[in-house]
């Protein structure tokens, strides 16, 4: 039995042919070529207003697209962009505003961006190490147990100085320990607050800290150079968990005091906001009554740690059948005839790597895990990240 080619427009046209001779009914019809009877009415109106053409497949493109960007537009959009690299779509919708347009929606403008091929995909961070639990936030038991540091918000002085209120406070007796007002928060300034205040009131065993600079980093194990630096005096770092100040409540209430008591209205110098700052935490700490200690005071119940600030550095020492290496200037150590990326809160530092598998070595931070180094990878160790637990530690 030779092959039957038969073209839709030929069955449409055969159809359409014997509905037109009223020899059987549409429904017969639509039944023998297996169509429904909506079909064949609407093939026979089709020939019946533009004739065999009617026949033929169409699109189904809508005929008006009132709402389609205009070829101005994406013209416009195209050169902004082109004098603007870095503008995305909001800026350039406001842009657009400013000149008395009425320009497409940002994620219009964004869609023809990429179609454009104006943007790039940014570069890919390092794939994970793992992912390791951060230990439960530490009760304070005794006098510098837990000290608790924070920047409260800035604000300006009568002459227009910024000022960046650096405070620490003793978790346990309540005492505050510093209330600088710094010009900003880079980690020199508040590194040499640090040094003045570890000389005078000795070492905590921990700090606890938020997770904004310069406390943090978004980089291994959420250190910065000076959480590093924490960590290298054998001070342990807490950070809080993300966007929640009520893990550090006792704190955001010492700053509430702080701001009700000194800066309402401002001093006229940056000078004289550290003055009335430092009279202020006098008072606070000796002659005001603090509830959690049963209307003591905090000099009453704080002492001076007993660990002192070391006149150098301890050395990192990490056990037998680690590699050690010093992280240069730039954040890299040379591993396997490579330059590895560790970070820029290890520079001057030591680390240790330990063999894990034929290929993969674990790096160390004095007693952190920081990540994992690969020796298929070309560039950067895969960092080690660190998740929030909620309760608190009795011990």
């Amino acid at each position: 039995m030779p092959w039957k080619i038969q073209s839709p427009v030929g069955e449409r046209w055969r159809l359409v042919k014997a509905l037109l001779r009223n020899e059987k009914s549409v429904e017969s019809w639509s039944r023998i070529f297996g169509v429904s009877r909506k079909t064949a009415y609407k093939w026979r109106a089709r020939f019946l207003a533009e004739g065999a053409r009617g026949l033929r497949p169409q699109s189904r493109r809508p005929q008006r697209m009132p709402r389609r960007l205009k070829s101005k537009w994406i013209e416009r959009i195209r050169r902004l962009r082109q004098e603007h690299p870095t503008w995305g779509p909001k800026k350039l919708r406001a842009w657009f505003e400013r000149a008395g347009w009425h320009p497409p929606a940002v994620r219009t403008t964004g869609r023809w961006l990429s179609r454009l091929k104006l943007v790039h995909r940014r570069r890919r961070r390092p794939r994970r190490a793992c992912v390791v639990s951060h230990p439960r936030l530490t009760l304070a038991r005794r006098p510098n147990h837990v000290w608790t540091a924070d920047f409260k918000g800035w604000f300006r002085t009568g002459n227009g100085e910024r000022c960046e209120p650096l405070t620490v406070r003793d978790a346990f007796s309540r005492y505050g320990l510093l209330a600088a007002v710094l010009p900003s928060q880079q980690v020199a300034p508040a590194k040499a607050v640090f040094t003045r205040l570890f000389k005078q009131h000795g070492l905590p065993e921990v700090i606890r800290v938020d997770n904004g600079g310069p406390f943090a980093s978004r980089g291994p194990a959420g250190l910065s150079q000076l959480s590093a630096w924490w960590t290298r005096l054998d001070i342990r770092v807490e950070f809080i968990r993300p966007a929640k100040p009520q893990d550090n409540g006792s704190h955001e209430q010492f700053h509430r005091v702080l701001k009700a008591e000194t800066t309402q209205p401002t001093a006229r110098t940056r000078r004289g906001q550290q003055h009335r700052c430092t009279g202020w935490l006098r008072q606070y700490n000796r002659q005001r009554p603090h509830e959690a200690l049963g209307q003591k005071t905090p000099a009453q119940r704080y002492r001076r740690s007993p660990r002192k600030l070391p006149t150098r550095l301890p050395t990192l020492r990490y056990a037998a059948g680690n590699h050690v290496r010093q992280v240069r200037s730039n954040g890299e150590i040379r591993w396997a005839g490579r330059k590895r990326f560790i970070g820029e809160a290890f520079v001057g530092q030591a680390v240790g790597l330990r063999q894990l598998k034929s290929n993969i070595y674990a790096v160390s931070f004095a007693n952190l895990l920081i990540g994992h180094l690969h020796e298929e990878d070309v560039g950067a160790m895969r960092p080690a990240v660190y998740e929030h637990v909620r309760r608190h530690k009795n011990k």
